[in-house]
């Protein structure tokens, strides 16, 4: 495939044959008066033009309907010149370079500030959303991509006098793309937020929009908990000449800025938690000092009043006292030396804005890296990618400081990039590769570039040494030190330098300089230089802000931890900002680079207004007509002739469809047999190079049409193939076929004849069997006659024998009575002599022996079990036995569970204690624990020191293992489980690999502060471990178990029996907080239908939340 120059994308083979007419490189490239006529015209509807592969892009300051879905449509896999010029064919031409053809892409947009750099930023990113896949995670992937832009607008851009929504930060952000084109995630760099913007802005401007969006669209509510007030007076830190901007609705687009935070997955404490900070500056800016001398003479300040300071502190949950130390003193460290000093008036409100812009400032930075967090891609495996730069853009103010220094050489840096790939480095490959070529003059900024970077007399480098010398330094000594250094330089200017043609300029104050930069003189007031290079914030502020409560301001101030001072001077502004712009200039060269150059009509921010000598000035500036020169002098298209004969071979039968020979001879052969004439192209030591596009166009047609008849015959050979294929296999079906009905016929007939032989003989075997019956039943009853007669013989000797029995007994019996009857007599007569002296208290005595008898041995046969849980009792039978029948229920009780106990072995009795510890723990408020209390507590599930396979984890740990278990360790990032072996000794716990045995983590005891578990009949819970333990650098742990009861138990357990040891805390709760490295993830349980089984899943919804569904239980 063919390039286009410069930094345009590839063309693939959906390319359209334009109209002669567009393929003209003189339509494209109009002379600058021409320009002007288009442009002018513009003002009625148009949309800007080409130099080559550039767009230049109008401002036009109102709605356009060139920017709609239909416009999309249109501009979808068509060639770049085949429509009228628009954002769309290159952000188009740039996404089909990436997924065709496997090139990294950028996208540049520069311009002037207000030009519409922030705008064409989003329409690239929208089409790109617009044209790749679909699906529901593409589709998520996508919306927080975009929804990333108002959130970072709301905090970064604000009003200016030349721009309504100028971004006061840099922004480049690579957008991942898998092989198919679908967006995976995304990469946002930030570079240089103009912080000084928030404790002051120029006449006419505004503070960052989020302050008056907050104002204006938050609820009474959150206005009352975040101690604010609607009124924008109220604040210092707000400018009220332009409070109200026209076009600008603050409250919809805070509720726009909410809406868009939720998208890309901010939680609402973090949501809250911003918001207040961003109050916090607010109530900053309102602390006033007054100034108080002390009695040795030396001058200090105090809090006016205290109101707003307290509201500040409140938020933030720092004392009070604290802060205001803090906007009192000032601490130097040296070495082992501290010394305290006061600060006057002027020296804390410099300390109250310094504080003021660095929290901002950070804020911002950790809205950058907690968007990043949620955009990033989830694979890592290779991306494709996409880089869209959207950077501040030039900007010469009647004021201008260190921020548009820094700015302006940011402009230079990406103005030399384009000059090198545009100009220089496209007429010195003509060079390179011999095509004749006359060079064509252009201003290269390469010098303006090294007077600011220059790492010995760079402006950068003479700021940072004058911040870092010893002595007194200010703003005055800087501007010496250029003057000395810089004064012969032919583009530095300043009244003071040695060079004596700007001793009489009364437009060059003394306390300022000039640069004459590629888009024009730019005069700058030294005043502020060396503060804002040095940013520095007191230590006593960071380490004030570190005592906070306040869960996000500790992560904004790690430098303000005792723990970790660091003596160190921190790296200026500007050295930061210089390596950042090394940074991006090299990742910008390692991408094919696409433009797109914004141009601003007027000045007044409205439409229809085109002011031709500032339309003229940005032209000439931005090189375009250089740009021009060398598209129209040059060639369109070049490419290596290796991948030219492979894209083209088949165009020729010489070389289709192997060329043996090399490449530039094949590719001569190529050429010559497409009969092109030689005016439209020139051969170089390694390249092929097409002047016109119609050239490239007429190739790509050829090129269809083969690949068509190609693609015929491979259709044509297939289908025959297919239908050979499938007449085979109907053949080989009806044999198949006719060979099982062969079968299915023979079994039938076998079948039949089987059938009738088993009637036949079942027939034979039934006659015989009715003979043999009759035969046996003769003999039965036969049998049974002779039995009968001898039974009736049998029985009437037997009765006569009886009766003769029963009259020998008889008369017997008579004897015995009669001799009972006279001892009866005889023994009556002695008793009733006896009974007449104490008979009643004998028969009350032997009535009371005979119930108490009676009822010990109905008791000793009724009595319950031996089972202790055993509750039944026989009833008492008469009520006089009601406190004995109590007392030997319980003496019976209590021997029964002495005897019980005295079973108990010393292990079985520590499993019972275990169990009813684990009652005391769970019962009641974990649905797991009903079924765990018919499962013994085993321990040792594994048999670790019995099994060879964990020999060397056996051999590892030092302490005897109370338990070892197989558990998931749940991945935060997709909420699957990792199987790990738990080991749990009376120090610490492993956490070993089940696999290998390898030791994953050894976590002591001491370092557990508690666990969480769901009240649900999961087996998820949390093992949380002590901040700023060694063990707990890599977050808690989050596992499951099928034996968590018991796991839990034995920790518990292990805890209240050491006495140097605190108790261990168990959260029951279904919602909980477990800590990953330095990001905290809420784990919620929810109770759903099953879908897959009766199996607990866990699902990642987004970064900060872990989903696990409990199947409801049955």
């Amino acid at each position: 495939v063919f390039s286009f120059t410069p930094g345009a994308a590839c063309l693939d083979s959906t390319l359209g044959i334009p109209s002669w007419e567009k393929l003209t490189a003189t339509e494209f490239l109009p002379p600058l008066p021409e320009l002007m006529s288009k442009w002018t015209e513009w003002g009625s509807g148009g949309g800007g033009t080409y130099i080559g592969s550039v767009v230049i892009s109008m401002n036009p300051y109102r709605s356009l309907p060139i920017f709609t879905p239909d416009k999309v449509e249109e501009y979808r896999n068509r060639n770049f010149y085949e429509l009228s010029p628009h954002i769309y064919a290159l952000a188009d031409e740039a996404y089909r370079s990436l997924r065709d053809q496997d090139k990294d892409q950028c996208i540049l947009i520069t311009g002037e500030s207000g030009a519409g750099k922030t705008e064409a930023s989003k329409l690239v990113m929208s089409y790109v959303a617009a044209v790749c896949g679909k699906g529901q995670e593409v589709n998520k992937v996508k919306e927080q991509l975009l929804q990333s832009n108002p959130v970072l607008e709301a905090f970064g851009n604000a009003k200016t006098v030349r721009n309504d929504n100028s971004s006061r930060f840099g922004k480049y952000m690579d957008i991942e793309f898998d092989f198919k084109g679908d967006p995976l995630g995304g990469v946002i760099s930030n570079y240089l937020l103009e912080k000084s913007r928030v404790v002051k802005q120029p006449r006419g401007e505004r503070n960052f929009h989020i302050f008056y969006q907050l104002l204006s669209g938050a609820s009474e509510d959150t206005l009352k908990k975040l101690k604010l007030d609607r009124d924008f007076s109220k604040y210092n830190y707000l400018s009220l000449d332009s409070a109200a901007v026209n076009g600008l609705d603050d409250a919809a687009n805070f509720r726009t800025v909410r809406n868009a935070m939720q998208i890309v997955g901010f939680m609402e404490d973090e949501v809250q938690s911003v918001l207040e900070l961003v109050a916090a500056v607010l109530k900053l800016g309102n602390i006033e000092f007054k100034h108080e001398s002390r009695c040795n003479g030396t001058d200090e300040s105090r809090i006016k009043d205290k109101n707003d300071l307290k509201e500040m502190c409140e938020l933030l949950g720092i004392e009070q006292s604290v802060l205001e130390r803090a906007f009192s003193y000032r601490t130097v460290e040296a070495k082992m030396e501290k010394v305290s000093t006061t600060l006057n008036v002027a020296q804390a409100y410099y300390a109250r804005d310094a504080l003021a812009k660095n929290l901002y400032s950070r804020l911002f930075s950790w809205l950058v890296t907690r968007i990043n967090e949620s955009i990033k891609a989830q694979t890592k495996a290779r991306h494709k990618v996409m880089g869209v730069l959207d950077i501040y853009g030039f900007e010469i103010f009647e004021d201008n400081s260190f921020e548009q220094f820094i700015i302006n050489y940011c402009n230079e840096k990406l103005q030399q990039i384009f000059i090198e790939l545009t100009l220089r480095e496209e007429q010195e490959e003509y060079v390179r590769e011999g095509i004749e070529w006359t060079n064509i003059e252009y201003f290269n900024n390469a010098i303006i570039c090294d007077l600011i970077e220059n790492n010995q007399n760079g402006i950068l480098a003479m700021l940072d040494e004058e911040c870092l010398r010893p002595g007194t330094v200010t703003d005055e000594t800087f501007l010496d030190k250029l003057n000395t250094i810089c004064a012969e330089h032919q583009h530095f200017e300043s009244r003071l330098s040695k060079n004596s043609k700007f001793l009489t300029d009364h437009s060059l104050p003394h306390n300022c300089f000039r640069i004459q930069h590629y888009a024009g003189k730019v005069l700058y007031r030294v005043e502020g230089f060396v503060d804002k290079n040095n940013d520095l914030l007191y230590r006593d502020l960071s380490q004030a802000m570190y005592k906070a409560n306040h869960s996000l301001i500790k992560q904004l101030f790690p430098e303000g931890n005792p723990a970790k001072v660091n003596l160190k001077r921190p790296p200026t502004a500007g050295s930061q900002f210089k390596t950042s712009v090394g940074t991006l200039m090299k990742n910008l060269q390692t991408k094919n680079p696409n433009y797109i150059r914004c141009i601003k009509p007027n000045d007044k921010k409205a439409s229809h207004i085109f002011t031709d000598s500032l339309v003229r000035h940005q032209v000439r500036y931005l090189g375009l007509m250089e740009n021009v020169r060398v598209r129209r002098a040059g060639y369109a298209f070049r490419q290596a002739y290796e991948p030219c004969l492979e894209r083209y071979k088949m165009l020729c039968k010489n070389t289709w469809p192997h060329w043996r020979g090399p490449a530039r001879e094949g590719v001569e052969v190529l050429m010559a047999d497409l009969q092109v004439p030689a005016e439209e192209f020139s051969y170089g030591r390694s390249k092929i190079f097409i002047r016109n596009p119609r050239t490239l166009f007429f190739l790509e047609e050829r090129r269809r049409q083969c690949l068509q008849d190609l693609a015929t015959l491979i259709q044509k050979i297939y289908r025959g193939w297919k239908c050979r294929s499938h007449f085979l296999l109907l053949k080989k079906s009806q044999i198949v076929v006719a060979a099982w009905y062969r079968r299915y016929a023979q079994q039938k007939k076998y079948q039949k004849i089987k059938s009738a032989t088993t009637v036949v003989q079942s027939y034979a075997r039934g006659w015989q069997a009715r003979k043999l019956l009759r035969e046996l039943k003769y003999q039965k009853r036969c049998e049974e006659a002779v039995t009968t007669i001898a039974a009736y013989w049998h029985g009437t000797q037997a009765r006569r024998e009886l009766r003769q029995l029963k009259e020998e007994a008889r008369n017997k019996h008579a004897v015995s009575v009669i001799w009972a009857g006279w001892q009866g007599t005889k023994v009556r007569r002695e008793y009733r002599k006896f009974f007449r002296a104490n008979a009643g208290k004998k028969i009350y005595d032997f009535t009371i022996q005979r119930i108490m008898q009676k009822y010990f041995l109905g008791l000793k046969s009724s009595l319950p079990s031996m089972s202790p849980v055993d509750r039944s009792w026989p009833a008492r039978p008469y009520l006089f036995l009601d406190g004995v029948h109590t007392e030997l229920r319980k003496i019976f009780h209590l021997w029964r569970c002495k005897k019980y106990r005295g079973q108990f072995t010393e292990e079985k009795k520590a499993v019972y204690e275990e169990k009813l510890e684990a009652s005391e723990i769970f019962k009641d408020k974990k649905a797991l624990y009903p079924s765990s209390v018919s499962q013994p507590f085993k321990g040792d599930y594994l048999e670790i020191s019995k099994n060879p396979k964990y020999q060397k984890l056996s051999s590892a740990v030092d302490d005897k293992v109370l338990l070892a278990d197989v558990v998931n360790k749940i991945n935060r990032a997709n909420g699957k489980g990792t199987a790990r072996i738990f080991l749990l000794t009376k120090k610490n716990f492993v956490l070993a690999d089940q696999k290998t045995g390898q030791v994953k983590a050894s976590v002591p005891l001491p370092d557990l502060t508690s666990v969480s578990v769901s009240t649900q009949s999961d087996g998820f819970f949390a093992l949380k471990l002590k901040e700023g333990s060694a063990s707990a650098v890599k977050g808690d742990f989050l596992l499951s178990s099928e034996h968590l009861i018991e796991i839990i138990t034995k920790l518990h357990r292990i805890g209240a029996t050491t006495a140097d040891r605190e108790q261990l805390n168990i959260d029951i709760s279904d919602e909980f907080l477990v800590q990953f490295k330095q990001d905290k993830v809420c784990v919620k349980f929810i109770q759903a239908t099953p879908k897959n089984g009766n199996t607990v899943a866990c699902k990642r919804k987004n970064n900060r939340l872990l989903e696990v569904s409990v199947p409801t239980s049955p």
